[in-house]
């Protein structure tokens, strides 16, 4: 298993998320990791699977749009994502199941910025960038 390649960067008023990954799938799951942490409550409630499909223009856009799905999914119904289950990645369209429970996630993540965001590859590496407003 890989470990999550991430960090976070201070940004004013905001967090820019910086991600290098093996693969897209990998950028992707490790957005989600990256997330869960912002989010993570003390406890853990009913686990839960829940199924997203997502279309956007280009695969930054995807990214932004798969963020601001989790962010929604946490601050409408208490859902704090795990783990990315399943993934399927074609064209402009994203299919993925995930993990979660639900509980008590923190409400820092306010919105999913499009300031600044990038997605791209570079020496078979994929490298990702997103602001989030905190």
């Amino acid at each position: 298993m890989l470990l999550p390649v991430y960090r976070w960067t201070e940004h004013t008023a905001e967090l820019q998320l910086e991600i290098d990954a093996p693969d897209e799938q990998a950028v992707f799951a490790n957005a989600l990791s990256a997330l869960a942490e912002l989010l993570e409550d003390d406890g853990t409630g009913p686990l839960e699977l829940r199924t997203l499909e997502l279309e956007a223009p280009d695969r930054a856009g995807l990214l932004a749009a798969w963020l601001d799905e989790l962010v929604y999914l946490a601050d409408a119904e208490g859902f704090v994502p795990e783990s990315l289950v399943e993934f399927e990645l074609e064209g402009q369209r994203l299919e993925a199941a995930v993990r979660g429970y639900l509980g008590n996630p923190r409400p820092l993540v306010k919105a999913v910025t499009r300031h600044d965001l990038a997605f791209g590859e570079e020496a078979s590496r994929c490298y990702a960038r997103v602001i989030l407003d905190v």
